[in-house]
């Protein structure tokens, strides 16, 4: 779907993000949209992490 958008598109989609949300709050948004992406990308891995356990846990117990 992304892949799709280039040159003109691109451009005209970011002079609708400027106008609609204004050049001075741009940052602020990035800033909030890297850090959910951050914490989403962490809750992925404790999540993995805490199934992996879990799973070598049920192994244990069943060669027990």
């Amino acid at each position: 779907m992304f892949a799709e958008i280039l040159g003109q598109d691109m451009l005209i989609l970011l002079v609708v993000i400027v106008v609609v949300f204004g050049a001075s709050r741009l940052p602020k948004i990035a800033r909030s949209v890297g850090q959910a992406k951050g914490e989403f990308e962490k809750g992925l891995k404790d999540g993995t992490t805490q199934n992996k356990d879990a799973s070598s846990e049920t192994k244990d117990q069943a060669q027990s």
